[in-house]
């Protein structure tokens, strides 16, 4: 059975434009570059043609990734979402009982999730706990600064999608 990635219409509309760039662009940068590289002789030690060829190899391994993933996309439109629980692309604010402060995060996929942005990923900590929560469930999240426990105050859908 092929694993689903779960991805708003936005966070597939993003991939979907870096993939054509890396296939449009990108590679055919790369690859003049190697040909450039390659004019100026011994390529043993040439660190223009060995840093060419490295960053060849990593725009083909995201090209790969990139279509692993549009190709098992699950789009999901977040403004659309049932919000008696969490799910993904739900809108969740929560209180951290140890600060009284107050925080609020979109669950979305790991391509998508952006702390500074106000996204998790449903595959994170936090995320994990959160998801199925309903308001009033306190939320147990086991992060790399120690166990930390909030309470979920509400569910929402999101304003774009």
């Amino acid at each position: 059975m092929v694993e689903r990635v779960p991805m708003s219409k936005s966070g597939h509309l993003k991939l979907k434009e870096e993939l054509n760039n890396l296939e449009r662009v990108e590679r055919h940068e790369v690859s003049k570059a190697i040909g450039i590289a390659r004019e100026h002789g011994d390529l043993k030690e040439n660190a223009e043609y060995h840093a060419a060829k490295e960053r060849q190899g990593l725009i083909e391994a995201r090209i790969m990734d990139l279509k692993d993933k549009l190709g098992r996309a699950e789009i999901i439109d977040c403004t659309n979402v049932d919000c008696s629980r969490a799910v993904f692309g739900t809108v969740v604010e929560l209180l951290d009982l140890d600060t009284d402060e107050e925080v609020s995060y979109q669950l979305l996929g790991s391509e998508e999730a952006d702390v500074k942005k106000g996204s998790i990923s449903v595959f994170s900590p936090l995320g994990r706990g959160i998801l199925g929560k309903e308001v009033g469930d306190d939320v147990l999240a086991k992060t790399p600064g120690g166990t930390r426990e909030f309470e979920v105050m509400s569910i929402s859908p999101s304003s774009f999608n």
